[in-house]
């Protein structure tokens, strides 16, 4: 899937067990996305050797993201994936030390191709919250159009905060 890209798209592998554990334990990364407990190592080697890939089945497909040097720099993932009206959200994870090189905005083109020409899906989504202006920027410049605020749609166990639903037609 490089399409004269810097990076791939390609299925989990057990040698990616250290970058899940590091991404879905990262307390800092629990404010933008869905999970608020870290998980431990044999539940996420059981998710890597149990999860099929195919998004028909999991109703999600996490892929990883390398570079063009086979480094493995981050993970996308399409989730909330609804058949009968062809749409899936996307999340998106760019290790620290491999951020502001391009690698998350192509990784969207990527997943977008791979949502149109092999899914045939007819839109992606984001839920993004509203302060996260690197995020909203990210999906701004790769195509995604905000579509509507939702209200105190998020709370990080503090405060409630706004969320911008963007949206990708394919």
């Amino acid at each position: 899937m490089t399409n004269g890209h810097p990076i791939r798209l390609r299925a989990m592998e057990p040698e990616d067990l250290d970058l899940l554990y590091m991404i879905e334990n990262d307390p800092q990364l629990w404010d933008v996305g869905t999970t608020n407990v870290p998980y431990s190592r044999y539940l996420l080697h059981d998710y890597i050797a149990s999860c099929s890939g195919d998004i028909y089945t999991d109703l999600q497909v996490r892929l990883i993201v390398e570079n063009e040097e086979g480094e493995t720099v981050g993970l996308v993932d399409l989730m909330n994936f609804d058949a009968r009206n062809c749409r899936a959200e996307v999340g998106i994870v760019i290790a620290r030390q491999h951020r502001q090189r391009g690698y998350a905005r192509q990784t969207l083109v990527h997943i977008a191709n791979y949502a149109r020409k092999t899914l045939h899906l007819h839109q992606l989504y984001a839920i993004i919250d509203t302060t996260n202006l690197t995020a909203l920027q990210l999906f701004t410049n790769a195509g995604y159009s905000p579509s509507s605020q939702l209200t105190d749609w998020l709370y990080d166990g503090k405060e409630y905060r706004h969320a911008m639903l963007m949206q990708f037609f394919l």
